[in-house]
C-alpha cells in the first residue's frame, strides 16, 4: 500500500467500526481501517474500493474514500488554516489538517496564506507538506519563446532572480535583468517566455515585447511629467538604476519610450532633463 496515493484495495472483513482493507488476503502490510461512516452501504468482503491512505491524528494508518486536494507527486496551492511555532497547518480536504513544518517553509507563512506545496513522507512515515518544490518541477515544458504563461513565485535568489513554477509544473525564472517590480512568495504572475535554456528551463519576463511595450512606457513617462509639473531630471545620460527606481523600466526601454515621445513632439530633452511640450 502506498501512503499519499489513491489505490484500489480489497475489503477483507467487516467490523462494528468499519471495514479492514488490504491488497489481498494474507498481504504483508497491516490491514487498514476504512471508518464505518465512509463504507458504502452494500459493501461486502471481497469487494474492491478506491481509497486514499494517510495517518490520522494518532499517527495510525487509515483509509478514506475522500479525494484530498493534493496527492503524492502533485504541486498544489493549499490554504493555511493555522500558523504555529512548529509549522503551519494546511487545509487539504481531510479531517486532519496537513502539516507544513517550519523547516520546509520559504519566507513568512501566515494564517490565510495560500502556499504552493508538494507532499513528502517524513522520518516517522507521516505525510507532510513542503514549499521546497524545486525538485518536483519538470524541465520538459511544451512552451516556445514568446508564449504567454502563468506561474507562482516560489523562491528568491539575490544573485539570479525570482524562481517561478510555470503552470505549477515547470521550471521558470525571472532573471535579474528582467526584475521590474516586487515579487513575493506565492504571487501568481503572467509572463512571457523570453528564452528556453539548454537545460530546458524557462527564462521569463513580465514585460511585453519591446515594440508592444513602447506605448505603455511612453504613457508612464507622460504621467510622471504631469505629476512633476512638466519636468523630469532624466535623460539618456542618467544612471540605469535611477531610471529603474523612478519608472520601473530598463534604461533601453526608457530610451525607446523617450524616442517615441520626441517623434510625436510631446516632449523636448536637454542636458538637464525632459520637458513636456
Amino acid at each position: 500500500m502506498d501512503i499519499g496515493k489513491i489505490q484500489e484495495l480489497t475489503i477483507l472483513r467487516k467490523t462494528s467500526i468499519g471495514v479492514y482493507l488490504n491488497e489481498f488476503e494474507g498481504a504483508l502490510d497491516d490491514d487498514v481501517l476504512l471508518p464505518k461512516s465512509q463504507v458504502p452501504e452494500d459493501a461486502q468482503p471481497g469487494d474492491k474500493i478506491k481509497v486514499f491512505i494517510y495517518r490520522d491524528s494518532k499517527d495510525r494508518l487509515i483509509a478514506t474514500v475522500r479525494t484530498p486536494k493534493i496527492l503524492f507527486g502533485d504541486i498544489k496551492k493549499l490554504r493555511v488554516v493555522e500558523a504555529t511555532n512548529i509549522g503551519a497547518f494546511l487545509d487539504w480536504g481531510l479531517e486532519k489538517d496537513l502539516l507544513l513544518p517550519f523547516k520546509e517553509q520559504i519566507g513568512k507563512v501566515r494564517t490565510g496564506d495560500d502556499c504552493l506545496v508538494s507532499l513528502y513522507v517524513d522520518k516517522s512515515d507521516r505525510l507532510c507538506a513542503t514549499m521546497k518544490v524545486h525538485k518536483m518541477l519538470s524541465d520538459k515544458s511544451p512552451f516556445n519563446e514568446n508564449d504567454q504563461v502563468s506561474g507562482t513565485v516560489y523562491a528568491h535568489n539575490r544573485e539570479m532572480g525570482v524562481f517561478v513554477a510555470v503552470e505549477n509544473k515547470y521550471h521558470g525564472m525571472i532573471p535579474l535583468n528582467e526584475m521590474f517590480g516586487i515579487f513575493d512568495i506565492g504571487d501568481v504572475i503572467e509572463a512571457r517566455v523570453v528564452k528556453i535554456r539548454p537545460d530546458g528551463k524557462l527564462n521569463l519576463s513580465i514585460r511585453k515585447q519591446a515594440h508592444d511595450e513602447i506605448d505603455d512606457d511612453a504613457e508612464k513617462i507622460m504621467r510622471s511629467l504631469v505629476k512633476r509639473n512638466g519636468f523630469l531630471p532624466y535623460n539618456d545620460k542618467s544612471q540605469a538604476s535611477a531610471i529603474k527606481a523612478e519608472f520601473d523600466m530598463s534604461k533601453s526601454a526608457f530610451k525607446r519610450a523617450v524616442g517615441r515621445l520626441l517623434k510625436n513632439k510631446k516632449i523636448e530633452i536637454n542636458d538637464k532633463g525632459i520637458k513636456m511640450l
